[in-house]
């Protein structure tokens, strides 16, 4: 529940924020909105103007009246007025934080976190919960806000919640009854001040969590054992090969899930070591509430790929072109270079995260026939990997993936995977790999004149 007689405030007007505002209106609570952006950049300004006190173009100190700040993700801890608020003892949560306080207690939450795969994660946990007939809400950092759906009515079963670090960072009650930590690698190192930073704003997914409540945790994983050794869960964990602390994991061509179960690889639609992690994690967060092995197992038929990750688009003479957009950072392409037997030519670059791509240079030198660098970070990575594997940088991101399918032959691979964020010239990964398959349709639709 929330408290009717305090002031709030909500701090960034992109999704979580408008969502925010409209669910505690729904309340009958008006919140303070604050925008750093100028109202004609923002398409609701006109009707959040109409229906709550604004400012826009900065934060003022009248955010400091309010008794609680939601902050929306995409607004840093380190803001001056975050900070000015922190002095006056200002409580600040994140709309994950509020809608936890706001849900009908009857509904069971299953959060899972993670540097990658946490999408095709929460995806297929919400595959499994409906193939299962339970009323699953799949909400979060994946399409609609949580604060967006009428999560203070009963009726929903679960809620299954994508959460960011950025979103962990400021939970005070969130409680999940489940919480899955896929992997920690680096990640939006430009954000935090250190590689442990950013670990703990992971595991505090964990923070309120009591021994009646469930960590999924993936064995294979130094760090995750390391920032999660001293949590209160029960602990299920899953590993990619053969392991005794595992309830579930990786074998020849099947996963043994739990003693009796096993589950054929041929059920899964995903491929790849990191996909079966990722499969393993969502049938452990299922069967931490619901125990019954079998009946997972089968609910997972029918799950479909996400677009934007390892995506197939088409093949062309022979050529076949894969979408990798959401890889956002080294982890994300040495997955997809795994996924592959053979060489393939890879295509990266975009906005830097502040990652060191030197440790991609081992895994490249094995799996890449050619590396085409395009985006702010081209230099970077030129720079990086020359001498390495053979590579070319193009400024032109349609140049460059037309200059990988002229330098291919019949049985080539072209995957576009590029360790980096979108920003420096598309709105969002999204955007980007949208813009790849237009590519390589245009590629196609030019060949088959020829």
């Amino acid at each position: 529940m929330i408290d009717k007689d305090k002031k709030y405030g909500i701090i960034g007007l992109a999704r979580s924020g408008f969502a925010s505002a409209y669910k505690l209106k729904e309340l009958g609570v008006t919140p303070f909105l604050s925008e750093l952006r100028p109202a004609k950049e923002i398409p609701t300004a006109e009707k959040l103007e109409k229906d709550f006190p604004c400012e826009f173009g900065g934060h003022t100190n009248k955010l400091l009246e309010c008794d609680c700040l939601i902050v929306s993700p995409g607004i840093p801890l380190n803001t001056p007025i975050l900070q000015k608020a922190k002095e006056k003892n200002i409580e600040l949560i994140s709309e994950i934080e509020l809608g936890y306080r706001i849900k009908a207690k009857d509904s069971k939450i299953i959060a899972v976190t993670g540097s990658n795969g946490k999408s095709t994660t929460v995806s297929l946990i919400h595959h499994i919960l409906t193939g299962l007939g339970k009323k699953s809400l799949l909400a979060g950092n994946i399409g609609d806000a949580f604060c967006s759906y009428d999560i203070e009515k009963p009726g929903w079963n679960y809620i299954v919640l994508e959460i960011s670090s950025f979103q962990l960072d400021l939970i005070n009650s969130f409680q999940p009854d489940v919480a899955v930590l896929l992997n920690i690698t680096p990640d939006h190192i430009d954000r935090y001040n250190s590689f442990e930073d950013y670990a703990l704003s992971k595991v505090n997914i964990f923070k309120n969590q009591e021994m009646t409540d469930t960590a999924v945790l993936f064995w294979d994983s130094p760090e995750v054992k390391h920032f999660t050794k001293d949590i209160k869960s029960r602990k299920l964990y899953f590993s990619l090969s053969p392991n005794d602390n595992a309830f579930a994991y990786l074998a020849n061509n099947y996963i043994q899930f739990g003693s009796e179960t096993k589950v054929p690889l041929s059920y899964f639609a995903i491929k790849g070591p990191h996909n079966y992690a990722n499969a393993m994690s969502a049938m452990l967060a299922v069967y931490a509430l619901i125990p019954e092995p079998t009946k997972i197992a089968e609910a997972v038929k029918g799950f479909k790929s996400l677009p934007h990750r390892l995506e197939y688009v088409d093949t062309i003479k022979g050529v076949s072109f894969y979408n990798d957009s959401k890889a956002t950072n080294t982890d994300s392409v040495r997955s997809a270079l795994n996924s592959f037997e053979q060489p393939i030519r890879i295509i990266m670059g975009g906005s830097d995260k502040g990652e060191d791509y030197s440790v991609l240079a081992a895994d490249l030198q094995k799996k890449v026939k050619k590396a085409y660098l395009t985006g702010d970070t081209q230099e970077k990575m030129r720079k990086t990997f020359s001498g390495k594997i053979p590579l070319e940088c193009i400024a032109d991101f349609e140049l460059t993936v037309r200059k990988a399918f002229s330098d291919s032959g019949e049985g080539d691979i072209i995957v576009l995977s590029p360790a980096c964020a979108s920003f420096d010239r598309f709105n969002n990964y999204e955007e980007r790999g949208n813009f790849f398959k237009e590519i390589v349709a245009r590629i196609g639709k030019e060949n088959e004149k020829k």
